[in-house]
């Protein structure tokens, strides 16, 4: 299997630590997807133009919750409960409005500008940071690996990225400086 994406993606990230973490062989292929170069690679194998792709012989699955969807099922272990969706689906929303602040502030806009889409997404990224917060401790979440990788891969990208400030919220502060120290953390992280 073979999963197209780029080493700083955290979407792409957690797919690598949890194929890492269950001895899934895959291969990265690393893209610049700004680079005209490789944005062709990219198109050709997501029309929608986002990372991860996962190619398993004849089959290409797209959107990293997906691709871990499949992966686990292949590897036979239990699925995500409908709460630990929901829970997965805030990590994602979170996720994504950081992706559009860092794709404005990368096309030089101000994103402190009081401007609706700015408004809006600051207001996510501070509410599902608090959500996370206080939920972190539940059965459902820490009892999941999928969600322990994804939230990680958040927070360190928010760290790598410098987005914003998660330090008032203990449990995520806890949770992230614990996780980090995992061999597929390490061997993942997007600095190196």
């Amino acid at each position: 299997m073979k999963l197209i994406g780029s080493n700083p993606s955290p979407f792409a990230r957690r797919v690598r630590m949890w194929a890492a973490q269950n001895n899934v062989d895959l291969a990265l292929v690393n893209l610049d997807i700004f680079s005209e170069q490789d944005r062709p690679t990219l198109a050709s194998n997501n029309p929608g133009r986002k990372i991860p792709v996962l190619i398993d012989g004849d089959l290409t699955l797209s959107d990293s919750t997906i691709i871990l969807r499949y992966l686990i099922a292949k590897a036979g272990k239990t699925p995500l409960s409908w709460s630990q969706e929901h829970l997965l689906n805030i990590i994602n929303a979170c996720n994504d409005s950081l992706v559009e602040l860092a794709l404005s502030r990368r096309s030089g806009f101000d994103t402190n500008d009081d401007k609706l889409f700015f408004n809006l997404q600051n207001e996510r990224i501070a509410e599902t940071l608090s959500y996370l917060n206080s939920h972190l401790n539940d059965d459902e979440f820490k009892g999941c690996e999928c969600l322990n990788i994804s939230l990680y891969c958040l927070l360190d990208w928010i760290c790598f990225r410098e987005l914003t400030d998660f330090s008032q919220h203990a449990a995520l502060v806890s949770f992230y400086n614990n996780y980090g120290t995992r061999q597929a953390a390490v061997s993942t992280d997007p600095r190196l």
